[in-house]
């Protein structure tokens, strides 16, 4: 399957709009995910810690292979002397935490590279979603915005608002990583209220974004991208280390569906690309928007089934899916 475009190509400086992968698996050590990113690109493997491995690759940049737990890799980093608790807790921890590459920002043109990489995953016994009952092992998709303004934020946040029921039914969302608090959508309260009376700064729009969103776990993560715009603004609310000041989103919401010998990353980004093209095309999201707001109704606000059901045809019509 190929990658399909963005509608936006490039920043406002020029420069090629890029996009950072997290895959989060299990079913092998940090030795055969090693192996397998050496297997697909030309680079060189450095072992940070017993459970943070980087790949340097000089035409893409830096991969990074490690064990998705904060507080064990802070452990990792800190205790030096104990290395035989260290590597105690890291066998301990690969029951139920995920072994995650993360990608460094890709340019479209490199985009089929990662073929190669889930490839080699893969064949190395990478298991994804399915591989644990009780791990909601995910893809993150990091994309740089084209335009860092109010206009093009508020834009993209009334794209998921819109879109967020249908991209869990397009992505078929895992029922473990659905009933997770790690993938949760927006409450429809937030919703309504960006959808009716769209914020007119950055400022009431971060503050109206906390107010309802002060967590990581959103199928649209938009904490780092505000901690760039508005480092402080932020951390008056939520201090959290994890978050990372970035000029990208944090789409959370795909499965990892490595071990299905025809999945490539090129199936979560192009139903990403679903949202890249409303968010674009202002005209088509204020029809969609008064839409969804004529549907609302008090108390029961939109049915969902119905809303899912139009918007696929909607879609349809305009050949974005």
């Amino acid at each position: 399957m190929s990658y399909r475009s963005l509608p936006l190509e490039h920043r406002a400086n020029g420069e090629a709009r890029r996009v950072g992968f997290e895959l989060e698996f299990t079913g092998m050590d940090f030795d055969s995910a090693a192996r397998a990113l050496q297997q697909s690109l030309t680079g060189e493997l450095t072992k940070q810690s017993e459970v943070e491995w980087t790949f340097n690759a000089p035409e893409f940049g830096k991969f990074k292979i490690e064990l998705d737990w904060t507080a064990l890799k802070n452990t990792a980093d800190n205790g030096k002397d104990e290395q035989q608790w260290i590597t105690f807790l890291r066998d301990s921890a690969a029951l139920v935490v995920p072994l995650e590459v993360v990608f460094p920002p890709l340019r479209f043109d490199q985009l089929s590279y990662c073929d190669t990489i889930v490839g080699n995953l893969r064949k190395a016994g990478a298991h994804g979603t399915e591989g644990s009952p009780i791990a909601a092992y995910g893809v993150h998709i990091n994309t740089e915005l084209a335009v860092l303004d109010l206009s093009t934020v508020l834009n993209y946040l009334r794209a998921f608002c819109l879109l967020q029921w249908w991209l869990v039914k397009a992505h078929s969302v895992d029922m473990t990583r659905r009933i997770s608090p790690y993938v949760d959508l927006y409450p429809e309260k937030y919703v309504r209220n960006l959808l009716s009376k769209p914020p007119q700064s950055m400022d009431k729009l971060i503050d109206d974004y906390l107010e309802h969103n002060a967590t990581r776990n959103r199928a649209l993560d938009m904490l780092p991208l505000f901690s760039a715009i508005d480092t402080e603004r932020v951390k008056a609310v939520i201090d959290d280390e994890r978050i990372g000041a970035r000029e990208t989103f944090h789409y959370r919401l795909p499965n990892c569906e490595i071990d299905r010998p025809d999945w490539y990353l090129s199936e979560p980004w192009n139903i990403w690309t679903v949202l890249e093209n409303l968010a674009s095309d202002t005209q088509a999201l204020n029809e969609l928007t008064e839409n969804y707001l004529d549907r609302h109704r008090l108390i029961l606000g939109v049915k969902r089934t119905k809303w899912v059901k139009y918007l696929q045809q909607w879609l349809q019509d305009r050949e974005w899916v």
